[in-house]
């Protein structure tokens, strides 16, 4: 029975023609990526929070700095006061 078609066969063929890596190599790196882009804002905001904090930052520089990121998603989060972050974080 022949496996169906990687459902991004187009974007593996172009990394595996333009970079050095192989067609597995490329799927995964797809798949990553995919990953990480399909974070919620929820998530996406408590494992970011977690990064800054080990790094020494403050909360008023976590929550000023993720406040500046969200914007930049794949899929822009709505703006989130530091408040909402706060909630996110500490529920």
């Amino acid at each position: 029975m022949p496996s169906s078609p990687h459902p991004h066969e187009d974007l593996l063929a172009h990394l595996t023609r333009t970079s050095p890596l192989g067609p597995r190599e490329a799927a995964r790196v797809v798949a990553e990526v995919l990953a990480y882009f399909s974070e919620s804002t929820e998530e996406y905001v408590r494992r970011r929070h977690g990064e800054l904090q080990a790094r020494g930052l403050t909360n008023e520089r976590i929550f000023a700095r993720l406040a500046e990121e969200l914007p930049a998603r794949r899929v822009a989060a709505p703006e989130l006061s530091a408040r909402q972050l706060r909630r996110i974080v500490y529920g």
